[in-house]
């Protein structure tokens, strides 16, 4: 039996509201500048390490993995998990997309399209 099948859904519940907190907490300090959340690119300068941040994209893999093995998609990790693969010369920045990030969850926008769906006709 897979380790993940005898979790329940309250079990799933207490590990989904960890995460928004853990997660809502880390939006506010890389909205403030803090550099490291969606990214685990190594800092030049060690001392800029973030080990909760590390921790909080572990607990989200780790939650997306068992909330689409029990069909209950968490959209908060997934849209989180999709920002963390954000990367390029076009990229608007950590803190940027952490206050964004913290708007969009403010009003209630999480989980639906972030773009216009293109539609070439």
């Amino acid at each position: 039996m897979d380790s993940h099948e005898g979790m329940g859904s309250e079990q799933l519940e207490t590990l989904s509201r960890v995460f928004a907190e853990q997660l809502l907490a880390c939006l506010a300090e890389c909205g403030r500048g803090r550099r490291g959340l969606f990214s685990d690119v190594s800092l030049e300068d060690e001392s800029h390490a973030w080990p909760e941040a590390a921790r909080l994209r572990e607990l989200a893999i780790a939650l997306q993995a068992i909330s689409h093995q029990t069909e209950e998609p968490n959209a908060l990790c997934d849209e989180f998990l999709d920002l963390c693969t954000i990367h390029g010369e076009s990229h608007p920045g950590e803190p940027r997309l952490a206050r964004e990030f913290l708007a969009r969850i403010g009003r209630g926008e999480v989980g639906t399209p972030t773009e216009s769906e293109y539609k070439p006709w």
